[in-house]
């Protein structure tokens, strides 16, 4: 156990995590909450001040004090040479499996998710840690309960983590009494365990981050990078990011946020499902945003477009790449005929995406990397991307972004109860310590059941009727809730359902799904209740 002054670790340890949390990473993570912290938690305050002016009906726009940034011309950093092609990048969580499955699966790249595809436990988090630095040094393996082993090819795809965003905080470190931040933790530890590993292998300390809702966001990320590199004796830029545009405030500001972090950015990904729930959440006290079921908003509908279409063009201004959205899809072993359809809609979005002037693009099973790698390399041939295709045409107002309207949108009986069902069946499992479920042929994350559970919220809240003219009350929720347990038990079995973790689930459920209030993310209550 180490002992740093005034830092207290609450979490389990053994071995193999003092081996992770040294006295000397410890320091380090002390010395990352103590330079930022108060900042961090500045902008969380701020968050919600831009909040209270939404409710009361004030609409965002492109900012007007960052009006000289979007029209002067300027390049982020040129990319490492293992980030210049990224056609097909598959994610995941980080358990031993996965991480192994993930760097074999012939992507390009695998983004390593310590955020929502996974569950984090004191040993997830930790074990995370452990599996990815084990992937860099090549000696990463993992033994299924059949006794088979998997072991990693000669050849990897390149390896990006993703931290937790901002808002979340790792309750099992306090530094000077306050929890530590989840995204320092997650940045932290990878990059002081790993820097010098991976730049002496040629690559080097890449990562995703999730969340922003602006450029100052941005900003404290540029200011803890070049912190880090300064105490660690690292070069000024070696650290390289790609942020998710994945809320709808974001959006508004990606020239400035690849600006701040222009020494570090290699590019923008359109996350599209935490956008979906950004959309809803900022919006969830104004009816006429009122969204449809989930499944109809599509990457076509117009403020998707508007979203997506401007992403690729800010970021070919910049010489910055433009990644695709996910294509959560998990083929079927037992139906051919789902898989069929599936495949063709996730074929025609990717050549979506391509024809659009995206670089790359997201899957989430390792049997849809030829599937996407199929279209990218049509589109590319050699190039390693298409930076050249600069959409100079295209021009997105902040009334397209924000205009929510879904062409023909309903809200049905069963997309109402769809969302029950995801909701408490990924709660339960997320309860569990897993944060990436296949559930309906679909991969879902914490993103997606905040979807599902955001709109019930607005649902009941803007008292919205089904297409059927019944009213979303919290009775006809708790009603389906109900049915959907008892079918859940039906089929896992009274055994298996009581040693599982539904009951707390569906209280969970309930408390972030019809509260007064909304929560603004279900994983902070979620996390109380995690180990």
């Amino acid at each position: 156990m180490p002992h740093v002054e005034q830092v207290t670790i609450q979490g389990p340890m053994n071995a193999q995590y003092d081996g992770v949390l040294t006295t000397e990473a410890v320091e380090f993570l002390a010395a990352l909450h103590r330079q930022f912290d108060t900042a961090r938690r500045g902008l969380l305050a701020r968050r919600q001040e831009v909040q209270v002016r939404i409710d009361a009906g004030w609409l965002p726009s492109f900012p007007e004090e960052t009006r000289t940034v979007r029209e002067a011309q300027w390049h982020v950093a040129a990319p490492p040479r293992d980030l210049q092609d990224r056609r097909v990048e598959i994610t995941g969580p980080v358990d031993r499996k996965m991480v192994i499955n993930a760097l074999n699966s012939g992507a390009k790249v695998f983004m390593a998710d310590f955020e929502d595809a996974n569950a984090p436990t004191w040993d997830n988090v930790m074990q995370g840690q452990i599996n990815v630095s084990e992937a860099i040094e090549r000696r990463l393996a993992f033994v299924g309960p059949n006794g088979k082993t998997y072991r990693l090819n000669r050849e990897v795809a390149t390896l990006i983590v993703r931290p937790r965003g901002w808002h979340l905080d790792e309750k099992h470190i306090l530094v000077d009494g306050l929890p530590l931040s989840a995204s320092l933790m997650d940045f932290g530890l990878f990059l002081f365990r790993n820097a010098r590993s991976l730049i002496g292998r040629g690559s080097g300390p890449y990562f995703y981050l999730p969340k922003l809702e602006g450029y100052l966001e941005a900003r404290l990320w540029a200011d803890v990078f070049a912190f880090s590199e300064q105490v660690l004796g690292l070069a000024h830029g070696t650290i390289k990011a790609t942020v998710l545009i994945e809320t709808i405030l974001a959006s508004l500001e990606m020239d400035e946020i690849l600006y701040e972090l222009r020494d570090y950015a290699v590019g923008l990904n359109a996350g599209r499902w935490d956008y979906i729930f950004s959309a809803i959440k900022k919006f969830r006290n104004h009816p006429e945003m009122t969204l449809p079921d989930r499944s109809q908003i599509t990457m076509t509908v117009p403020f998707m477009r508007a979203y997506t279409e401007l992403l690729v063009k800010t970021c070919h201004r910049r010489g910055a790449h433009a990644m695709g959205g996910m294509a959560a899809f998990i083929p079927s072993r037992h139906d051919p005929e789902v898989n069929s359809v599936a495949l063709a809609r996730v074929q025609e979005d990717k050549e979506r995406e391509a024809a659009d002037g995206c670089d790359g693009t997201w899957v989430a099973h390792p049997d849809l990397v030829p599937v996407a790698m199929a279209v990218f390399d049509a589109h590319l041939g050699s190039r390693p991307n298409q930076l050249d295709k600069k959409r100079v045409e295209v021009e997105v107002r902040a009334d397209e972004l924000l205009n929510l309207a879904v062409p023909n949108g309903t809200i049905t009986a069963a997309g109402l109860r769809n969302n029950v069902r995801v909701a408490i069946q990924y709660l339960e499992s997320w309860l569990r310590g897993n944060g990436a479920v296949a559930i309906f042929n679909l991969m879902e994350d914490a993103a997606t059941a905040e979807i599902a559970r955001a709109q019930i919220w607005q649902w009941v809240h803007n008292r919205a009727r089904l297409d059927n003219g019944e009213p979303v009350t919290q009775d006809l929720v708790r009603r389906i809730e109900r049915e959907e347990l008892l079918a859940i038990r039906q089929e896992v079995g009274d055994s298996p359902f009581e040693s599982g973790r539904y009951r707390e689930a569906a209280e969970l459920f309930e408390a972030v799904s019809l509260a007064d209030e909304f929560p603004e993310f279900l994983t902070l209550p979620a996390y109380q209740m995690l180990p």
